[in-house]
């Protein structure tokens, strides 16, 4: 078979370490998530965290650190909604920050809005949540 190395990325992220979890789940424990916080995000996304720590993860955490969220906060966010590592940050996430400041949001509103509802960060701008929005307005 292919050596480990000629394999793609992902999958040697995916494989168990010496204490069975993935390379992911030991950077979160490293981090400070707990065993709880790991079992519940796993739980919460359907099977084992399996991302690009370094193209996914460090991103996206640094992102949400830079928003002014507490390494608690960010746990949360993480625990409540892991799929976001599957969003593109750069094409869904920051562009849904930008237009709710446009609409009218402070940094602390923003933050209290991804802290309430994590998937927010993972919808897109054209196909949800603007015509959310305008629906909204519509009605008056």
């Amino acid at each position: 078979g292919a050596s480990l190395a000629s394999r793609p990325l992902v999958l040697r992220q995916s494989l168990p370490l010496h204490d069975g979890r993935t390379l992911p789940e030991a950077y979160f424990a490293s981090l400070g998530f707990s065993d709880g916080e790991l079992s519940r995000a796993n739980s919460r996304y359907g099977r084992r965290l399996e991302f690009d720590v370094e193209r996914r993860v460090k991103p996206l955490l640094r992102w949400l650190s830079d928003l002014g969220m507490t390494s608690p906060e960010v746990r949360k966010v993480v625990v409540r909604c892991p799929m976001i590592f599957n969003v593109d940050l750069e094409k869904i996430s920051k562009p849904v920050v930008l237009w709710l400041k446009d609409l009218g949001m402070n940094d602390a509103q923003v933050k209290r809005a991804i802290l309430a509802c994590p998937q927010l960060i993972a919808l897109t701008l054209v196909g949800c949540l603007k015509p959310k929005v305008r629906w909204f307005k519509d009605l008056g």
